[in-house]
């Protein structure tokens, strides 16, 4: 979906640009707008390799599954499938870890590994589980504490005080969380309530 949709910019882009006779602000355009996405790339990478690295020593030398232990009341109630059966559990610890770190590059690996894991127990193979959509709602509203990624951006950009959008996205990431996982429990009930009807 995504490459359609950039394929249309890009062919209205192109065409708009025609119409108006601005190629050369297009072609300008374009070469600026490949330079500042490698300045970006740049920018993101040593911080995204630092903490990719940490994720994979806490798996390895096993705080996740610690991490999975101390907060096993919460995953028992977001995926109660996936801790009966502990498919997938360390893996939902993990990413949920990731993600309050603010690094989703580093979170989604877990979440691919986790869904894998979680689709053995699924009854119904064409369609994602509950315990599935609630881990991909979460992962679309996840709780940052350290939001790395907008930090490094706000330091590369000169920001004098990089810190202090914290309160702010604890505020807005804590409410989005809560309110998501709310409806993802409330509609996976209806869900149930409906095809015990039936």
């Amino acid at each position: 979906m995504l490459q359609k949709t950039f394929g249309i910019m890009s062919i209205i882009s192109f065409i708009s640009a025609l119409v108006c006779s601005r190629t050369d602000e297009l072609s300008q355009a374009v070469l600026n707008g490949a330079a500042r996405a490698l300045e970006l790339t740049f920018t993101l990478l040593p911080m995204m390799c630092l903490w990719c690295g940490v994720m994979n020593v806490l798996k390895e030398s096993g705080a996740i599954e610690k991490l999975a232990r101390l907060i096993s009341p919460i995953l028992k109630f977001l995926f109660p499938t996936a801790y009966k059966t502990g498919n997938g559990i360390d893996e939902c610890a993990a990413n949920i870890a990731a993600n309050l770190l603010g690094i989703g590059n580093a979170a989604t690996p877990f979440a691919i590994s986790a869904l894998e894991k979680m689709q053995l127990d699924n009854e119904n193979k064409n369609t994602a589980s509950d315990d599935m959509i609630t881990l991909a709602v979460m992962n679309s509203s996840p709780i940052s504490l350290l939001p790395m990624t907008l930090i490094t951006l706000r330091a590369a950009h000169g920001s004098t005080d990089a810190y202090r959008i914290l309160i702010p996205i604890w505020i807005c990431s804590v409410a989005g969380w809560v309110l998501s996982v709310l409806l993802s429990r409330v509609f996976a009930s209806l869900s149930r309530t409906s095809r015990m009807k039936k």
